[in-house]
């Protein structure tokens, strides 16, 4: 394996051999302490455009790719690092070949802390200007990066008005409030909602700082894994906690995004929807070994005709507001105005 000299003159090498072999590398390109590293395109380029701020929250399926490509121009068809935590070039070859407008995608896979602390890889995230988070497992993220000199990187690169998104855990970890799944098994709603203060609810607080984002609380692949009710727990949880009746809940359907702009207004692309829970009130207060309740309470679905302002929360055009409470460990739900039920 290579090892670092510099990681754009790394990269060049690298990619300059393949480009002219006409293959991809099926390896990493290079390797660092506790990660790999994967490119694609010239990582030496300047930047066509001009960045600015984007905050994209894809749901963990199919990419609506309109989406992508608007972040990718907010990126100023630059340079694209995605972070991962396991797997390899597949995604950024993804974006690089299939999206389009990039003029190269950097992939690093981090393993564990020593990474996160390493000047070559802080170098590549540095010089990014757009990030995104892959999907997979976000325990690994949050114990690899949380603290780091990788994490307060990630903070600064969202200081300077640059693009940064995710995707399934990667999308998870954007909150100001993250579900961090540290047993690495995924809570299911049932078991959420009877036992709101188990060992499975582990709640992680002061990872990432984004814009309009500092009381959310996000949830993926939403309608179709029926993740409402455990989104419900997280927020009621907080709320108690927190002492803060501000705490939000969103969740974003599976094939869908949500990009929030510089100004904080949130507009949905795909199919499906974002669900906006915000109860605005504390649960019935939340003890050790019983299941949760909650009075009446709206969850609203944002649509791609309607816009959500994450400084108010408010929602213009929403395509449905059904009622929803919880009875015992019980969610019980009203049906949207399709008379399909709203899982």
């Amino acid at each position: 394996m290579v090892r670092f000299a510099s990681a754009a003159a790394m990269a060049a090498l690298l990619l300059s051999a393949s480009v002219a072999r006409g293959e991809t590398p099926a390896g990493p390109d290079a390797v660092g302490p506790g990660y790999e590293y994967y490119a694609i395109g010239d990582v030496n380029a300047p930047t066509p455009g001009k960045t600015g701020p984007l905050l994209g929250l894809f749901g963990g399926g199919d990419w609506p790719v309109e989406a992508f490509r608007t972040f990718i121009k907010q990126s100023g068809g630059g340079h694209i690092v995605v972070l991962r935590a396991r797997g390899g070039r597949e995604l950024q070859d993804e974006i690089y070949k299939d999206v389009g407008g990039a003029v190269s995608v950097e992939t690093l896979v981090i393993h564990n802390e020593d990474a996160g602390e390493d000047p070559k890889l802080l170098a590549v995230i540095a010089r990014a200007d757009g990030i995104f988070f892959g999907g997979g497992d976000q325990s690994n993220y949050v114990r690899a990066w949380k603290g780091t000199a990788l994490n307060k990187a990630l903070d600064a690169h969202v200081k300077a008005g640059k693009p940064i998104g995710g995707t399934s855990a990667g999308l998870a970890v954007l909150g100001g409030y993250v579900y961090g799944c540290l047993d690495s098994i995924s809570l299911t709603s049932p078991d959420a909602l009877k036992n709101p203060t188990g060992p499975s609810v582990t709640l992680v607080r002061d990872f990432l700082h984004l814009p309009y984002l500092s009381k959310v609380i996000t949830d993926t692949h939403f309608d179709k894994r029926d993740r409402q009710g455990r989104l419900v727990t997280f927020v009621g949880r907080l709320i108690q906690e927190e002492n803060d009746t501000a705490i939000t809940g969103l969740g974003v359907d599976e094939a869908g995004a949500m990009l929030i702009d510089a100004q904080g207004i949130g507009r949905y692309y795909g199919p499906g929807h974002a669900w906006l829970v915000r109860p605005m009130k504390k649960p019935a207060t939340i003890i050790a070994g019983q299941p949760l309740s909650y009075a009446a309470f709206p969850i609203v679905g944002v649509g791609p005709n309607s816009t959500l302002d994450f400084k108010t929360f408010q929602v213009a055009n929403p395509d449905f507001t059904i009622t929803a409470r919880v009875d015992k460990g019980v969610m019980i739900r009203g049906d949207r105005p399709d008379k399909t039920n709203a899982r």
